[in-house]
């Protein structure tokens, strides 16, 4: 979940002395973050999780308030539809064994939030698409009742002023429309951080963007939506168009989008773009004026920048963030919940480990490679997969596209060297990837384990039937623990 906010029912005047605000903030982050020594430090990581709450049928929960409540743990919170919820795992150094205390950190949150789900009679799901949704659970009522959630939705609304018309093309063809953001609500996300100091946040930035498609093309977890099967990755195709701000027909740039092109400038430059190309969503102003704070020296807390930045969902976002004297983090926002914590945490280790080896030379890719082939690769990555060809990097000038299953080799022996370079035991890396290394060599990814189970039962029952049996026995597999490769 995004800050919260103390108010709604915004009017226009506060959308404009909002906007007004935001382009000041954005020349006291270039200063502060340009402050020599600003945000240096040790490397840290962290993850966010949202996950689905069901009820014995496996059909969605909506009982998230309730879950919320029946917990202490400050880590477990709530997310946009009634039947999500999020686990904010507590940051920790990257050197040494920072994937064995991920997975400890997921686990019992994990723990507190089956305990507190079981008391109102529900089940707690890890999965990027929840596969039996139905068109019914997304109506506005399935609206988390909260501030932030809310003014939301009406200022989406606001400035689209018309339902929103989703099509996606798959193995499948989906034409819905809705009424509200809640179609939002049925991605669910597990989200990795990576401290970077700022002086390194372009190079590890544009890294990060060639990394995301080879990541991504081997830990789709999400096939099917509403009943139709779709991409190995179906979230990065429906989460664009469920909080599309955009009327029918009217161009401009998404809010959930894989960006415009290379970053060369920093992090700045990225809120920048954020600010220029759209429109607030959630214009409640705090008292701090930034530049005051930052001429005196301080570290400004930037609320409205934050704010706005939370409403501009890029698969890899920048994140400022002023706590202990201020730190800039890249937000790897393309993973889906799931299969299993295993699963997540190999899939943290892969992208992290990547981007860290791409970064040692991504300059000289950058110079040479449109920024559009590296974007249509990921999106290529989420429809296809394993399947995917991709642009390989590190071929030269006249690279041939390779798919992650060809490349598996080299994969993970250079996310090995960058998480090796960067601290990381040698041991806990191998231990991590090596789940990387045997789901791609099995070509056994959430997402096709999904597709082929649910397709034996559908052949011999509805498909609603299937969707939930298929289901029931992917938690019973999630829940051992026993990563997806390895199951039956």
């Amino acid at each position: 979940m995004g800050a919260e906010i103390q108010a709604e029912g915004f009017v226009e005047r506060d959308y404009d002395q909002f906007a007004e605000k935001l382009r000041r903030s954005v020349g006291a982050l270039e200063r502060v973050v340009s402050r020599p020594g600003f945000g240096v430090g040790k490397t840290t990581i962290g993850a966010e999780l949202e996950l689905d709450l069901v009820d014995a049928d496996f059909r969605p929960n909506p009982i998230n308030l309730d879950v919320v409540a029946s917990t202490d743990d400050p880590r477990i919170t709530l997310e946009l539809d009634r039947f999500n919820v999020e686990i904010n795992a507590c940051p920790s150094p990257l050197a040494g064994r920072p994937f064995e205390a991920m997975e400890q950190e997921l686990a019992s949150a994990l723990v507190a939030v089956k305990k507190a789900a079981a008391r109102h009679g529900a089940r707690v799901v890890m999965t990027g698409i929840l596969p039996t949704l139905t068109e019914a659970d997304l109506t506005p009522s399935a609206l988390t009742q909260s501030h932030r959630y809310r003014a939301l939705s009406q200022g989406v609304r606001r400035i689209r002023r018309e339902p929103f018309a989703m099509r996606i093309e798959g193995e499948d063809i989906l034409e819905v429309t809705a009424h509200d953001v809640t179609f939002e609500g049925a991605n669910t996300s597990f989200q990795v951080h990576l401290r970077v100091d700022p002086a390194d946040f372009a190079r590890t930035y544009n890294a990060a963007q060639v990394a995301t498609a080879f990541v991504l093309a081997a830990a789709g977890n999400s096939p099917m939506f509403l009943g139709r099967k779709l991409w190995d990755e179906t979230r990065i195709a429906l989460f664009p168009q469920s909080v599309d701000d955009r009327a029918r027909g009217t161009p401009g740039p998404s809010r959930v989008s894989f960006g415009h092109g290379w970053t060369t400038r920093g992090v700045a430059e990225l809120f920048a773009e954020s600010v220029a190309l759209h429109e607030p969503l959630l214009p409640q102003l705090a008292d701090e004026e930034p530049e005051s704070v930052v001429a005196l020296g301080g570290v400004p807390e930037l609320w409205e920048l934050r704010l706005h930045n939370g409403t501009v969902w890029r698969w890899n976002r920048p994140v400022y963030d002023p706590a202990a004297g201020g730190h800039v983090r890249i937000e790897m926002r393309a993973l889906p919940a799931g299969p299993t914590v295993k699963d997540m945490v190999a899939n943290a280790a892969f992208a992290l480990g990547l981007t860290l080896a791409f970064a040692k030379e991504v300059d000289a890719f950058v110079a040479r490679t449109p920024f559009t082939d590296v974007r249509d690769d990921f999106y290529r990555a989420a429809r296809y997969g394993l399947d995917a060809p991709l642009l390989w990097p590190h071929a030269g000038p006249d690279a041939e596209r390779r798919t992650t299953f060809q490349l598996r080799d080299h994969l993970v022996r250079l996310a090995g060297e960058g998480l090796v370079d960067a601290g990381v035991d040698a041991g806990e890396a191998e231990r991590w990837l090596s789940i990387v290394r045997e789901r791609v060599a099995r070509r056994m990814t959430g997402a096709r384990w999904q597709r082929r189970h649910y397709d034996a039962l559908a052949a011999r029952m509805t498909d609603a039937r299937a969707a939930s049996g298929m289901l029931a026995r992917y938690v019973e597999w999630s829940d051992s623990e026993r990563p997806v490769h390895e199951w039956r």
